[in-house]
């Protein structure tokens, strides 16, 4: 599965120094709005210990991550939905997003300049998602009239309609789509309007070294701390020479393994493993999805041509020494095509060509 997070928020937040140190990418980051202009794309590991556990077990050829794509978003400003600040063109790129990752400043640095003159992270938090509703009441402003036609030709376009008019006065109220409560038939409708605050967010707070250890809440919703200069230091260091930093510093984990991992439950996504001499690889599949689905994940004949799943739960494959000791204590299981996917399971596929 392709997956995307744009990384959005106002000039001169840290978006760019987080985004290189997240992707280990050169990137233009600078104290002036608009350094970037044109997205940078970068491919992320989605830290996941029991990967390495499996590769400990098999001894493979080569190991493979889970992946999330990160879209480093040129800074956003107030005016942006009518193009003020090159805005259209980066509205344009959040659009081509799965989910929205908004990094809000709280670091304090007299050298980099903020865009409003002041750091105020509720304030700045404010600006980017009133130019995102605005951005989508301008789109269905110009969508309502030609659903209005076709709901007149076929009555089987009125939902979209409905959703559409429904959206618009609840996005009047200053309020994001997705806080609509709204049916799975309407949610389904709603999702073809292309709407920006349908997309799921992540909250990053970007502080400084001394505030890592405080829980900043932006628009009710729990954020990670950040320090994007301590992830650029880390992104630079050995693994060892990593780990034992992040100790100093009374952390478990970096910030950007912490926002990974984020980022995927966000999405409602979860792993499945494969595990063998060649290759052990985690794989994306969405939380809920049936066995043909994650076997479609691999190659889409798998789930054309399924007929079952041997499953082996993560902590049976571990603790019984891998998949002949989980067959032979009998905690392997063959599974069908109703069989809804557990995070961690450890599967082969058995499909007709």
């Amino acid at each position: 599965m392709s997956l995307s997070i744009g990384i959005v928020g106002l000039p001169n937040v840290g978006k760019s120094t987080l985004f290189t140190a997240l992707t280990k990418k050169g990137g233009l980051a600078a104290n002036y709005p608009f350094a970037t202009i044109d997205p940078n794309v970068g491919v992320v590991d989605v830290p996941d210990e029991r990967l390495q556990r499996l590769a400990e077990m098999a001894n493979p050829a080569k190991v493979v991550p889970a992946t999330v794509e990160f879209v480093d978003i040129a800074g956003l400003v107030k005016g942006a939905n009518a193009g003020e600040g090159l805005g259209n063109q980066f509205l344009a790129n959040i659009r081509n997003c799965d989910a929205i990752c908004e990094v809000v400043r709280y670091f304090k640095d007299p050298d980099v300049v903020h865009v409003d003159g002041r750091v105020d992270p509720a304030s700045d938090a404010d600006t980017i998602i009133t130019e995102l509703i605005l951005a989508d009441l301008g789109s269905l402003e110009r969508s309502i009239p030609k659903l209005e036609k076709e709901a007149k030709r076929d009555k089987d376009n009125l939902p979209r309609l409905q959703i559409a008019r429904r959206l618009q006065s609840w996005l009047d109220e200053g309020n994001r789509a997705a806080t609509l409560d709204m049916t799975d038939d309407e949610r389904a409708a709603a999702h073809d309007l292309f709407l920006l605050t349908m997309k799921p967010i992540l909250y990053v707070a970007n502080c400084d070294e001394d505030q890592l250890g405080d829980r900043p809440q932006i628009d009710g919703t729990p954020a990670i701390p950040i320090c994007a200069k301590v992830e650029a230091e880390l992104s630079e260091l050995e693994p060892e020479e990593a780990s034992e930093y992040l100790e100093s510093l009374g952390l478990e984990r970096s910030g950007l393994e912490t926002l990974a991992q984020a980022a995927y439950r966000l999405l409602g996504l979860q792993s499945f493993f494969t595990a063998g001499p060649k290759e052990v690889r985690a794989w994306t599949v969405r939380i809920g999805a049936k066995a043909p689905e994650a076997a479609g994940v691999i190659h889409s004949d798998f789930e054309r041509g399924f007929i079952k799943a041997e499953t082996i739960g993560y902590d049976d494959y571990v603790s019984l020494g891998g998949e002949q000791g989980a067959k032979e204590a009998g905690r392997l299981r063959m599974e069908g095509k109703d069989y809804v996917v557990q995070d961690g399971d450890v599967m082969v596929f058995r499909f007709n060509v």
